[in-house]
């Protein structure tokens, strides 16, 4: 068999593996298939390359530009998938373990680039929360804004995901205007780099923006600065060491650690055998062990049940893992492969074994089982293996030690708080589950634990056929943990984007603080439109362009028909003494909805033109009651522009409601989508 030789992508070239270079093996045969590494890489001119032509590239882009660019990476990837899936057999994975790492992340790619499109400006700037008036008069205000750091983010990442675990940090990382350097674990890091070259190859990237190295970093984190990011997915004990760097400690170079996480499942007192809760636990659990050979960070390793339920869960639970056919993964009916090398094998045996002195292996003999299709002697094989921990409170190790494969321990407990104070002794974790059907339960739970916990799922009948599974970080929520879990953060959409971005505030006029963000600010200065606003399609309209309309007198009669042809007579309408009694209101005054309605009929342009549809709006407040002979005047500006798709874009007005004496009584912001 040919050996691969990988090469890492420095500085615009492929560079083959040289001196350091390390032999791969397959996890399936034990057969090296391929070599990484080399200790001649210029690490210096790959930070200089990302920093001075990758960052500027991608910083020229808005962040709609690189949306699209995310989008048409997934594309890329989507339609070359099936290349990527022959090449990951070798990690031990199946097809179904494929579509985890390779759909998962081509899907991470696409929910990225569309939440870039709907919740980020098409601009450079990104507002982070609401204007603070600083001043009486509103003349001096705040805003938070978030631009892209000016450095090169270094993602280091695990074995078990070759393609996922890159593409979850490329793609908030890049969406934010950031290049990245990839350095995969060499045992899978072959899938990565096809994937890479995919990429490269697509033309989709700009120069700089995507680096890939097989093998070591050399002192690449010695040469970190403040601008730059390093997010590493690994081991504690590794985290420790890369934080610890002098340099990442002196330049308080941003560190983001997702590592051993002992995660827990519970379940419900009201789960009992029989019920769809009890038989979605076993799937569940069975699902985490066997889904990549228990190589999955997510994965459940703690199994919490009612003592009551204990031998119930082990007895459902060994049968179905009895059934999990072991073998190649390129076999059609195998559903659980091999580990991603003996190496990785030994260290599960060695932990299983430190497992072994406080609890009793329950199914799974490691040296029994049958193996299909491939020599169990040789590939990375293992059974999965349940244990039972008689006494949780008494044991430590359990509660400290993460065999990385297909190992959880099972453990009882006596009530709802026993139950939590065993998932907290994991001491932090990525995740941790309740499977339940009673509100109640999953409240005490969270409360309980959820400080402890990055992401708590919580499934019953009601879910169960739109869950995703405890195991499943979505890039739409974070993905992380306190304590052992690394204390880091990870997607949650426009959060995970904000990590690789500088939050600054900013102070200063509404004419200044509309100028940085693109978007009008009240008390900016205020453009006369040169028609009316609805007769100009949205490249002409510009941002602080108003219309002042004409008031209007609003009697008694209009607030009595309106009451009576929408069915709304509310007292304070209709019943002037009742009204009075209210401390909001002088007497009878005018609804709300008649006032917009109103509003609507004093800026609106009747004849078909550029506006297309209104699709509402957005933070309504009613400032002062408008009583009969009051009238009101509207002022409509154009507040913020977003382009939607090649045909229109969303058109943010500022609408502002005065009565005869200048107070303010309503103010919102009205949306519409406007052709071009």
């Amino acid at each position: 068999m040919s050996i691969q030789p990988i090469s890492s992508f420095a500085a615009g070239e492929w560079i083959a593996p040289g001196a350091g270079a390390r032999a791969i093996a397959s996890a399936i045969t034990g057969e090296v298939i391929a070599s990484a590494g080399n200790n001649a890489l210029d690490v210096q001119a790959m930070l200089d390359h990302a920093r001075e032509v990758g960052g500027p590239a991608l910083r020229a882009l808005t962040f709609h530009d690189r949306a699209r660019m995310l989008k048409a990476l997934g594309q890329h990837l989507n339609a070359n998938k099936q290349a990527l899936y022959d090449i990951s057999f070798d990690t031990g994975a199946t097809q179904s373990d494929h579509m985890i790492d390779i759909d998962g992340g081509v899907g991470t790619l696409f929910v990225f680039a569309s939440k870039g499109r709907r919740e980020m400006p098409d601009d450079h700037v990104y507002l982070d929360g609401e204007l603070e008036q600083l001043g009486r008069t509103g003349a001096f205000m705040g805003q938070h804004i978030c631009t892209p750091l000016h450095g090169v983010a270094v993602h280091i990442n695990a074995f078990n995901f070759p393609v996922w675990g890159m593409l979850e940090k490329l793609a908030p990382t890049l969406l934010a205007g950031v290049p990245a350097i990839v350095k995969p674990a060499t045992n899978s890091c072959y899938v990565t780099e096809l994937a890479v070259k995919l990429m490269l190859d697509s033309g989709i990237l700009p120069e700089g923006a995507l680096q890939f190295v097989a093998g070591g970093l050399g002192d690449m984190l010695d040469r970190l600065g403040m601008q730059d990011v390093v997010s590493f997915t690994g081991s504690a004990e590794t985290a420790g060491m890369l934080r610890s760097n002098k340099t990442i400690l002196e330049n308080s170079v941003r560190f983001v650690a997702e590592q051993d996480s002992l995660n827990a499942s519970i379940l419900g007192p009201d789960a009992l055998p029989g019920t769809p809760e009890f038989d979605l636990f076993i799937k569940e659990v069975s699902r985490e062990m066997t889904a990549k050979a228990g190589q999955k960070c997510t994965a459940i390793r703690r199994i919490i049940a009612p003592e009551p339920q204990v031998q119930a869960v082990i007895e459902a639970l060994s049968a179905r893992l009895a059934k999990t056919v072991i073998g190649d993964p390129r076999l059609e009916g195998t559903r659980m492969g091999a580990l991603v090398s003996n190496q990785q094998k030994q260290d599960v045996l060695a932990k299983a074994a430190i497992i072994a002195t406080e609890a009793e292996r329950v199914f799974g003999d490691p040296e029994n089982f049958e193996v299909v299709g491939a020599d169990a002697d040789k590939g990375a094989f293992l059974p999965p293996m349940l244990f039972h921990c008689a006494d949780p409170d008494r044991a430590e190790r359990v509660h400290d030690t993460e065999a990385f494969g297909p190992v959880s321990t099972i453990m009882g407990y006596r009530d709802l708080n026993h139950a939590v104070e065993i998932a907290k002794r994991g001491q932090g974790s990525l995740v941790a589950s309740v499977i339940t059907h009673d509100p109640a339960v999953a409240r005490q739970v969270v409360l309980g634990a959820g400080a402890y916990h990055g992401r708590i799922y919580i499934n019953d009948r009601d879910s169960m056929n739109e869950a995703t599974g405890h195991g499943s970080p979505l890039p739409h929520l974070v993905h992380g943990g306190p304590g052992r879990a690394g204390g880091g953060e990870e997607m949650g959409g426009v959060r995970g984007v904000k990590h690789y971005m500088q939050r600054t505030a900013i102070q200063g006029s509404p004419d200044m603080l509309s100028a940085i963000g693109n978007r009008w600010v009240p008390g900016a200065t205020e453009i006369a439109a040169p028609a009316h606003p609805f007769t100009r399609t949205f490249n002409e309209l510009r941002i602080g362009e108003t219309l002042h309309s004409a008031p209007r007198v609003v009697t008694l009669d209009d607030i009595e028909h309106f009451a009576a042809f929408t069915g709304d007579t509310f007292y304070a309408h209709m019943d002037d003494a009742a009204a009075k009694r209210n401390p909001f209101f002088p007497g009878r005054v005018a609804h709300g909805y008649l006032l917009l309605s109103f509003a609507a009929g004093l800026f609106v342009e009747p004849n078909e033109g550029p506006v297309l549809a209104n699709t509402g709006l957005d933070n309504l407040r009613f400032m002062k009651p408008v009583s009969a002979g009051d009238s009101i005047k509207v002022r409509l500006t154009v507040k913020h522009k977003t382009p939607r798709n090649d045909d229109y874009g969303e058109v943010r007005w500022h609408v502002t409601l005065s009565n005869q004496d200048d107070e303010k009584v309503a103010e919102y912001e009205l949306l519409t989508m406007n052709a071009f």
